[in-house]
């Protein structure tokens, strides 16, 4: 099988067989690079693998899919996103063929445009991840239309990090999707800062926290 998507992979750190294995989403217009500069503060049992987008936007620039702010609302390309998120999971394939993981207990989670994708990953495809990070992203409402409450997505970890100060993507759409999925009956953790369209090291703290007590309880 072809290597559908360009990555770099953090092994775990610490001698396991069938290591947790997590995805890493960047925003757009940036890299693999990107979120792969937190793999070092990451629970060091996590097979960890940075994924860059299918999308070449400019020089090491790359993306999901294509996003307009001309009207004041981000208008996406839909059928750039289908397909990344089809990419995503021949990834996923791909890495089964080349990589030792547990099957079982995989996570996603990405930043700004990462997050969306990881959204859509795990709530759309419930079946193939234990758990969503979105950190300062948002539930695009196609993609929210087509969820179907199943227990496997009513048993979804989700961490949910926004900067009340945002203005790329307000922290509205966070408090949107924490509604939404409350009203479905999944309860993420959730949790606002003083911040604009960043990650900043109190978020990181508190996802590592989050991560080191539910990859000790993955089910």
């Amino acid at each position: 099988m072809e290597k559908p998507l360009e990555y770099l992979v953090r092994k775990p750190k610490v001698p396991i067989e069938n290591p947790p294995l997590l995805l890493l989403l960047h925003g757009v217009g940036s890299n693999e690079e990107d979120l792969f500069s937190l793999t070092n503060y990451l629970p060091e049992s996590l097979l960890i693998v940075s994924v860059r987008g299918p999308l070449t936007l400019g020089r090491n620039s790359f993306g999901w899919y294509e996003v307009l702010f001309t009207t004041g609302q981000p208008k996406i390309n839909l059928e750039q996103e289908t397909e990344s998120r089809i990419l995503l999971l021949q990834f996923l394939d791909y890495l089964k063929l080349n990589y030792k993981f547990d099957e079982s207990n995989v996570w996603i989670g990405g930043f700004s445009q990462g997050a969306i994708m990881s959204y859509s990953i795990g709530l759309l495809h419930p079946e193939k991840v234990n758990g969503i990070i979105a950190l300062s992203g948002r539930l695009l409402e196609e993609n929210k239309a087509q969820v179907k409450v199943s227990e496997k997505v009513l048993s979804k970890k989700v961490f949910i990090s926004h900067g009340t100060n945002d203005r790329v993507l307000s922290v509205d759409y966070a408090r949107s999707v924490k509604g939404f999925l409350e009203s479905i009956g999944v309860n993420p953790h959730y949790q606002e800062y003083e911040e604009g369209h960043s990650i900043n090291r109190e978020m990181l703290k508190d996802l590592i926290q989050w991560l080191e007590v539910e990859l000790e309880n993955p089910n």
